[in-house]
């Protein structure tokens, strides 16, 4: 999905309970990190709205962020007065996101959302993949717990 203008979508409602996530700035491209995959199953999911919620600007705004300004790949997500910058490097439309924070530029680290469904059950899963520097797959894994339970209950998945 590519973006002629810039696009910014905020939040517009907030509850109490929704915490902001802070993300960790990369300022020291020189440790490594690990990759790491959550999956998450929401079983009364249709394609069409974890599509939305992870492919569009108001679906990440709604969940993901507190805003989201998109300018064609380069998206910039906001939380209160922080701001980080990324860039959509692949897509399968109704499958699969691919972004990469600015701040990894020039290495082969990136968070993807994909959609998948469950062999078994066909019920839907959401599989998150990023990486981790040492010491912080488990902050990472509860900052993705959070917002996964931000994106169920704004959906009602």
């Amino acid at each position: 999905m590519f973006f002629s203008k810039k696009i910014t979508i905020l939040r517009t409602q907030k509850r109490k309970d929704d915490s902001i996530p802070t993300f960790k700035l990369q300022t020291n491209g020189l440790m490594k990190k690990t990759e790491f995959k959550i999956e998450y199953q929401l079983k009364t999911a249709s394609v069409n709205i974890l599509w939305n919620s992870i492919s569009t600007p108001l679906g990440l705004a709604e969940w993901f962020a507190d805003g989201v300004t998109v300018n064609d790949t380069e998206y910039v997500f906001c939380w209160e007065k922080n701001e980080q910058t990324a860039y959509l490097i692949n897509t399968k439309p109704n499958v699969s996101a691919r972004f990469q924070w600015e701040d990894d530029l020039n290495t082969d680290y990136y968070f993807e959302l994909k959609i998948d469904a469950l062999e078994v059950t066909g019920e839907m899963a959401l599989i998150i993949t990023d990486f981790a520097e040492k010491g912080e797959k488990e902050d990472l894994t509860l900052l993705w717990n959070k917002q996964i339970e931000t994106l169920r209950r704004k959906t009602g998945i």
